[in-house]
């Protein structure tokens, strides 16, 4: 192996030690303490309940870990957005489970467990997925109230999701296993089962503390919404369970009588192993942004049997498209060369840039594979769209807005993995967040921003310096790289992946190893939800 390759190898292999370091913190929720206390109480942390619910050595994906990172430090943090939330298989059965974390603030919900609840729901609804619902909550966290109660996509929205979902068919199973109170209640009965914990659980619209001080009645939480009382007085729950382990061993017994689902019919042979060596990834992606590197290379080590069949392999060089398979699974791969190319007409391209001819390209390549009813996964690793007058003159807007055209209006599932860079219009060209794939994660090599940094400081310095002067301020060099240092380094911090993963943009930052596997459990999860609407991209300008 060459200097380099050990070089980016040694890399990404400390960037994913130090993904994992982080992912260590997060699944300590609330502390190691507030755990033992749980157990203290007979309670299973919302990790041992997922571990205990889904079947042991199958797949798992968990989605948004990192919500709320490095948010919310004055009241405290909210570690994954105290909530858990993992694509698994519960008695053979694939579906998504949804548990609150009872030791980040009782449960209670912030502005981004609402969000990253509503994902979740989304995920169901996409995918006709069924769902399973681990209640564990103080309700809304009231210093934030604003900023999850009364909006369209606030609390609210889970509870009208509920109603969608079961109008839908789509299976939703709860499971109240703490604390279940004020508008929250309404999720567990919204369900299609709902099972409560003796002792532990409990539900009610309001505490006995805002009884007594509405309406004046002394009363235990206890009598007033526990077990015995939903189960055996008002009928609200289902199933009253003795303690966590049975009331979870009663949800894999009901998915295990679950029938089975109507499929898409996406196509699927037996999977077989890349032919060169996946982990060689981690010395194929450069340590430097500005460097280059063959996408093919990458795709070898993803797809099975390192097979593929390139589509307009000498034509529009800067997007590969590609037919291949994955755990099986066939796929149409669009992504990014990142690679200096020569065209046919003798222009040099620019490696991560989106030129006139590979946009047509890959717009032609979606339609086909909407066509044949193909899965699609976007490989991101681009700056943006060429500018200048020659890529004006020649349609670059034209051809940029075909492909946005094409993969907006796809009916068959897309996932979108963003390898490196995810600038301005390449990462809405390439199925960024706002085009709906079923799933889209980030490597830990991941940056999502309308720009670089460099570029980015030097235009808002320009600006900032360009009105100082207009004040009649004297702008010395040192005064101006001061300016520039300090404008790069507030806006790297915001293209960083945890900065995206943060806020749900996206759903996951990955090992690269663990790229198969996603997107393996996303198409099966794809299959559960027949394609209905026609593939028809309106107008398009040619």
């Amino acid at each position: 192996m060459d200097l380099e390759f050990n070089k980016n190898d040694d890399k990404m292999r400390l960037l994913i030690s130090q993904m994992e370091q982080r992912l260590n913190k997060i699944y300590d929720g609330g502390g190691k303490k507030r755990i033992e206390k749980l157990h203290e109480q007979g309670k299973m942390s919302a990790r041992e309940r997922i571990d205990f619910l889904l079947d042991k050595n199958t797949p798992r994906f968990e989605m948004g870990a990192f919500a709320g990172y490095e948010m919310y430090a004055e009241h405290g943090g909210c570690p994954g957005g105290g909530v858990v939330i993992v694509i698994g298989y519960v008695s053979g059965k694939q579906c998504i489970v949804v548990a609150n974390d009872a030791t980040v603030k009782a449960g209670a919900w912030f502005p981004i467990t609402g969000k990253k609840n509503l994902r979740a729901q989304e995920i169901a609804m996409e995918n006709r997925l069924p769902i399973i619902y681990l209640v564990d909550s103080a309700g809304v966290y009231l210093p934030l109230q604003d900023e999850i109660f009364p909006d369209k996509e606030h609390f609210g929205r889970i509870f009208r999701n509920n109603a969608i979902m079961s109008g839908m068919g789509i299976l939703q199973v709860s499971a109240v296993m703490g604390s279940c109170v004020a508008g929250g209640a309404y999720l567990p009965i919204m369900s299609d089962e709902a099972m409560i914990v003796d002792k532990t659980g409990s539900i009610f619209l309001a505490g006995s503390y805002l009884v007594k001080a509405a309406i004046g009645e002394n009363i235990d939480n206890e009598t007033l919404g526990g077990a015995t009382t939903h189960c055996e007085v008002s009928g609200v729950t289902d199933y009253k369970c003795k303690d966590d382990a049975d009331c979870l061993t009663r949800i894999r017994n009901i998915m295990g009588k679950v029938g089975d689902y109507d499929k898409a019919g996406f196509n699927r042979e037996t999977p077989t192993l890349p032919k060169k060596d996946p982990k060689e990834i981690y010395g194929i992606i450069p340590d430097a942004r500005d460097k280059q590197y063959e996408i093919r290379d990458i795709i070898d080590r993803l797809v099975d049997g390192g097979e593929h069949d390139e589509y307009k392999e000498l034509y529009g060089q800067s997007i590969v498209c590609t037919y291949a398979r994955i755990d099986g699974w066939a796929v149409g791969i669009v992504a990014n060369q990142r690679k200096v190319v020569k065209s046919k007409k003798g222009e040099m391209q620019f490696g991560g840039v989106i030129y006139s001819d590979s946009a047509d390209k890959a717009a032609r390549f979606i339609m086909n594979c909407n066509q044949k009813k193909i899965p699609l996964v976007f490989l991101q690793d681009a700056t943006g769209f060429m500018v200048g007058s020659r890529s004006e003159q020649g349609g670059i807007i034209k051809d940029g807005a075909k492909l946005v055209s094409a993969m907006a209006n796809s009916v068959v599932p897309k996932f979108t993995v963003i390898i490196g860079n995810s600038y301005g219009a390449a990462n809405y060209a390439m199925c960024g967040k706002a085009y709906d794939p079923r799933f889209i994660v980030g490597w830990p090599t991941a940056q999502v921003a309308v720009m670089g940094g460099a570029q980015a400081a030097k235009v808002l310095v320009q600006i900032e310096v360009a009105s100082l002067k207009a004040k009649g301020e004297e702008i010395t060099p040192e005064k101006e790289s001061e300016l520039y240092n300090k404008t790069k380094d507030r806006y790297d911090t915001q293209t960083t992946p945890y900065y995206a993963a943060s806020r749900l943009w996206l759903d996951a930052i990955i090992d690269p190893l663990d790229t198969r596997k996603v997107i393996s459990m996303g198409i099966e999860m794809a299959n559960h939800a027949p394609i209905t609407k026609a593939y028809n991209v309106g107008v398009l300008q040619t």
